[in-house]
Parts: C-alpha cells; sequence; structure tokens
C-alpha cells in the first residue's frame, strides 16, 4: 500500500507514485501497473476552516465528544 499524488497532466490527470514504490517495484516509465483499488483520502481541513462557531477549536472538540459519549451511554 503506498500514496500517490493525482496531478494535472494536459487534459488529463496522472498519478505520481512515490520512489521507494518505484525502485522496490522496479517500476519503468511506459510500464503497465494493476491498481485494484483507489480510495480517495479527504482533506477535512477545507471542512473545518468553513465552520464559524465562534468557539475554539479544542472547546468545539471537547463538546463534540462530550455529546458522543452522552449519546453513546444513554
Amino acid at each position: 500500500m503506498a500514496d500517490a499524488v493525482v496531478r494535472k497532466w494536459g487534459n488529463s490527470l496522472g498519478i505520481v507514485l512515490p520512489r521507494d514504490l518505484i525502485e522496490g517495484r522496479n517500476i519503468k516509465e511506459g510500464d503497465v501497473v494493476f491498481l485494484p483499488d483507489v480510495i480517495k483520502v479527504s482533506d477535512f481541513s477545507d471542512i473545518f476552516g468553513k465552520v464559524k462557531t465562534g468557539v475554539s477549536g479544542q472547546k468545539f472538540k471537547d463538546e463534540a465528544r462530550r455529546g458522543w459519549k452522552e449519546k453513546r451511554f444513554s
């Protein structure tokens, strides 16, 4: 399992493979590789950046955690 970065190439998208994966699998330009599954990793910074609660991030997390525990154990 390795992380790969998707980048724009002309009108297409391409995947940039990490060097250790390329060297470990002896992958060369033009090789065909099999990708059994592709899972997008979400970046939550854009979501949390838009939440305007007027409460600090730590207090927001504490309140959410407290509400989760109360709901879970009630």
